[in-house]
């Protein structure tokens, strides 16, 4: 219903200059309807409203022909093309604004790599610290079963107080913890170099370099 009220509302406007042109000279609308039959009109029949028209001359000449939904199609057509130009515009207009930020960051490619071995460091420093909370985890963990194993193997078995256990449970969730930010970190250093990697390229495609053969200190 939508669709066709839609339709109605392009043959109307669509019609609506040539009114004058028909009156004037006395052009006669005809369509062929739903229906399979013809129709005729000095105004555009109820039976033509979403159907293509066509404008005929007292000589029965076609002298225009309007097609709705191959109007609104072109439209359609129109407004993506347009959208789809903005977007390419504000693509470019955001690679130059990144390629204004690059140069503005760098101005040889040796700070490039220097920026990637400071970031790395950064990376390994991280990696150390969480290894040394693993390392103090286990230790930690291995002293609280240690001392969980005393009561059990002596005549005091089974009154072990309930913060052992709690605190190996605790214990064994803090690994879990470190384990996983550990093998993220790790991860880490492949998204470093390939950001590094990638602002070379750009800065060597901006200033028109050729890639150099230094190594990158990955």
């Amino acid at each position: 219903m939508t669709h066709l009220l839609a339709f109605a509302a392009a043959a109307v406007l669509l019609a609506a200059p040539l009114a004058a042109q028909a009156q004037r000279e006395q052009l006669t609308y005809r369509c062929t309807g739903g229906d399979g039959k013809k129709y005729y009109g000095s105004a555009v029949p109820p039976q033509c409203v979403g159907q293509p028209l066509e404008l005929i001359n007292r000589q029965g000449t076609v002298v225009r022909r309007i097609d709705p939904e191959g109007d609104e199609k072109q439209k359609a057509e129109k407004e993506a093309a347009a959208a789809k130009k903005r977007e390419v515009e504000a693509a470019a207009k955001e690679a130059q604004r990144r390629t204004r930020a690059l140069l503005a960051t760098y101005s040889t490619e040796k700070e490039i790599e220097d920026a990637r071995g400071r970031a790395l460091a950064e990376n390994r420093k991280q990696v150390q610290e969480v290894e040394g909370k693993i390392d103090s985890i286990k230790k930690n963990k291995a002293r609280y079963e240690k001392e969980l194993a005393m009561f059990e193997t002596s005549d005091k078995k089974g009154l072990a107080p309930a913060r052992l256990k709690e605190e190996i449970t605790n214990a064994q969730i803090d690994l879990k913890a470190q384990e996983g930010l550990l093998q993220a970190k790790k991860k880490e250093v492949d998204g470093i170099n390939a950001r590094y990697d990638e602002d070379k390229r750009r800065y060597q495609e901006a200033t028109g370099k050729r890639p150099s053969t230094a190594s990158s200190g990955k």
